[in-house]
This record gives C-alpha cells, structure tokens and sequence, in this order.
C-alpha cells in the first residue's frame, strides 16, 4: 500500500505493508540515489531490527550507524553532538541520507539532526512504535525538548520517504501498543468517526489487530490530508493536537517518567472534553464516550493532578501565541474544531483534580 503526500517539491511516499522491512534497500533505492546511509536507532529497537535493515542495505549502500538510550529524555541537545560526531566520522554529506529506525524519540531526534546537519540531509523515516506509525512519522516535524516543554526546539523537514511496516508491532510490549492507540483514538475524534466507532465495537486491541494495516492506513490518509492543507501548522493541522495541550504538560511535570505521550494524551482528550461540555462547547456525552474508548485500550483518563499546577507550563506551550492559545475541541466524534482562547480557559478550573 502506498500514499503519497503531495507538497510539491517537498513530496514523498508513505509505505504501508508487512515485512517491507526486508526489502527496504529495494524500497529507499527508489526515492534516494546517495551514496551513504546512517542508520540511528535506540538500544531496544536495533537489536531487533538493526541487522535485518543494514544487511539489506549494504549491497546498494555504505551503512553506517548509532544507537541510543531509549525513553524519551534521549530526546534533548545533550545527545546531538553525538549524532552529529557520527556523521562526520562517517563523511556523511547533503547527497547521503539519516534513517530514523526507532519509535516517536529516535524519529523527531534523528530528524531534527538529519535536518540541522551541514543545513539538510536526506531523511527516511522507518518507524517501529504504533504511535510513529500512524502519526509522528509523517509530516515532517522534528524537534526536541527542553527542560522547560516539549519539542520547544524543532523544524518542519520532511523525509523522503517513510517505511511502516506493521508486522514489526509484534514486539512491542503491551503498554506502548496503548501508547500508541491514544493517537488513534485522537484521528477518530478528530476526523474520522468510522474509525471511532471501529473501536467502539472492538473490546481489545487483540480483537483489533488484523485490521492494523487498515487502521495505520486510515490514520496516515487523515494525516497525509492535513499536512497538505497546512504543512506548517497555522490552520487545519492545529487540530491534530487534540488532547496535546493538556498532555504535552502533563508528561513535562512528571519529566517524561510516568505517563507516555500516548497515555497523556488521552488524558488530555477527556479532561479538555470534559471542560468543554462544561462551557457548552462540546457536545453532552462526548466526553463518556472518549472515556469508554480509552478504557478499552488500556489508557487512563486522569492524573490526579490540581489544574493549576499545569496551568504554568501550558503559557510556555508554543501553541500559545502572544498570550492567545488555541486549543482544539470537538462538536462531536469526527466534527473538531479550533477554540481560539488564553490561559484563562484553564485557569478558571485551577481547583479541579484532574
């Protein structure tokens, strides 16, 4: 299966198939002509998947590679001058490529060094978590963190291409397949109530699996449509960060080693939809609706946090702009909206456990 996103000069194809891991020489041949590849990838994933790709590889190309702590405190300048050491040492130059093999960490990493490094080098996207797969692969956005907010620090810089190869989901241990159906429940909400009540009928993800290649499927097309009409994230694509504003907080105050971002976002999803149906903003019973789906995949819904111990890092997030921010709401399960408002909106509701 193949999608493209169309942005001009700035195109690349979306690979969607099982196995495709085995034949990615003959896959990256076709959208990259360089000579040399460095592959950077994380200590869980490249002793799985590492080999199997280099070996591919190396019969069209020079290989080269870099493994990194996983966990997303990898995600920060500290672990860019290592990136950028191995490049050089491997005389990478702007004809040769970076491959991102790893989950969300190594993908905005890996990009945000394949796109500072000599101003741009190639990148080709290979992503190994669900939550990679069906959203942070595409698009084209790199960042990293500070101490201070999530991906603080990033580019648009999209890849030449992108690999997903859903079979490698297999390995993945239970807690970051729900990770990564929090953003797949957020497409269902946002744009697709198919896909909602696709989930609704199932009671796990076990029951859901042999449809994943679908649902990758149905989340990238939604993506791949968004970023069309908005690549750099001034209108349309705002509202793929339904439940971020609220999650992206809560992962940064526990400094990303309690919730991962999948679990923070569907926290994120049915606290901000809550609030909402609160101010007539939302329609009623949305919010239970959210709640039971994140259930059924093993997500939670609070934190048990007060609202205001968040309300400072949400004026940091860089969605809000010269003290206005937008946040995204929903009229209904496939019908978002953007809520332009401030900080206010939150901290009207200081005194709630979330």
């Amino acid at each position: 299966m193949k999608l493209t996103v169309n942005l001009g000069k700035n195109s690349y194809p979306v690979y969607i198939e099982n196995y495709i891991l085995r034949k990615a020489g003959e896959v990256i041949s076709e959208n990259f002509s360089g000579k040399r590849i460095m592959i950077v990838s994380d200590d869980n994933v490249y002793p799985l998947y590492g080999d199997i790709l280099e070996k591919n590889l190396s019969s069209s190309y020079e290989c080269h590679h870099l493994v990194l702590p996983h966990g997303e405190t990898t995600k920060s300048f500290r672990f860019l001058p290592e990136i950028y050491s191995a490049m050089l040492k491997a005389k990478i130059s702007r004809s040769d490529a970076v491959i991102a093999l790893g989950g969300g960490v190594i993908g905005d990493l890996a990009g945000f060094a394949a796109a500072s490094f000599l101003r741009g080098v190639k990148l080709i996207q290979i992503p190994t978590s669900l939550l990679a797969q069906v959203d942070s692969s595409v698009g084209g956005k790199v960042a990293v963190d500070l101490p201070e907010g999530k991906n603080l620090v990033g580019a648009f810089y999209q890849p030449s291409a992108v690999l997903i190869d859903p079979f490698v989901l297999n390995t993945l241990n239970k807690r970051y397949i729900n990770d990564g159906m929090g953003e797949v429940i957020k497409y269902g909400c946002i744009k697709d109530k198919k896909l909602f009540q696709i989930l609704e009928k199932h009671s796990s993800f076990e029951s859901l699996r042999n449809q994943l290649e679908n649902i990758i499927e149905r989340c990238v097309d939604t993506k791949r449509t968004v970023v069309e009409q908005d690549e750099f994230d001034t209108g349309e694509r705002m509202l793929l960060n339904f439940g971020h504003t609220l999650g992206h907080t809560i992962e940064q105050y526990y400094q990303y080693s309690r919730e991962s971002h999948g679990e923070a976002v569907a926290i994120g999803m049915y606290q901000i939809t809550l609030l909402a149906q609160m101010r007539g903003l939302t329609q009623k019973g949305i919010a239970a609706r959210i709640l039971d789906v994140t259930e059924t995949y093993g997500l939670p819904c609070e934190c048990n946090l007060p609202m205001k111990v968040l309300t400072e890092s949400i004026s940091l997030d860089k969605k809000n702009l010269d003290d206005h921010l937008n946040i995204v709401l929903l009229h209904e399960i496939g019908d978002s909206y953007v809520y332009p408002t401030s900080i206010e909106f939150f901290e009207k509701y200081n005194d709630l456990i979330i």
